[in-house]
């Protein structure tokens, strides 16, 4: 009687359970009010985007220069422009990578142009990838409104045909 009930419910909690087509983080800087290191995200108005690639990873840039501190959100395939992005990019915080060879033939006295990247003089890079928005995402996500109509549906035809 109640293995019928059993197996119902297993079949449908397997059937809910999809494949995330990407993971949805948070994309802004400290310029846009909001996400600062106090984050809002109702400040920021929106929910997150969803990143371009599957198999992305939600990151945050913490740069700082004695009291000046610019905080970028966004997804690591958008940031693949960065020379100085850690080669071990597991969940947690740490310094940015030493490029040496950046901009090694440039030769000129502009300061603005940054071209070495050493303005901040204290860069961390942290990654996160096991929940969406928190600047990340599992492979697999459940939606709970269809599971629990799938559910009761099947509870009721389970008590029927018993």
């Amino acid at each position: 009687m109640y293995k019928k009930e059993i197996v119902i419910l297993c079949v449908v909690a397997i059937l809910a359970i999809r494949e995330a087509s990407a993971i949805w983080c948070y994309r802004c800087t400290s310029a846009t009010p909001g996400c600062g290191e106090k984050f809002n995200w109702r400040g920021i108005g929106f929910l997150g985007e969803q990143c371009p690639e599957s198999n992305d990873i939600c990151v945050k840039i913490i740069e700082k220069r004695g009291a000046q501190e610019t905080i970028t959100r966004d997804c690591l395939s958008a940031l693949s422009f960065r020379t100085d992005i850690p080669a071990d990019k597991y969940e947690g915080c740490r310094p940015a990578a030493k490029d040496l060879r950046l901009a090694h033939y440039v030769n000129h006295t502009i300061k603005e142009h940054d071209v070495k990247r050493d303005y901040f003089k204290d860069v961390t890079f942290c990654f996160c990838f096991l929940d969406h928005r928190c600047n990340g995402a599992k492979a697999t996500a459940i939606n709970s409104l269809p599971l629990l109509g799938s559910l009761s549906i099947a509870l009721l035809l389970a008590r029927k045909l018993i």
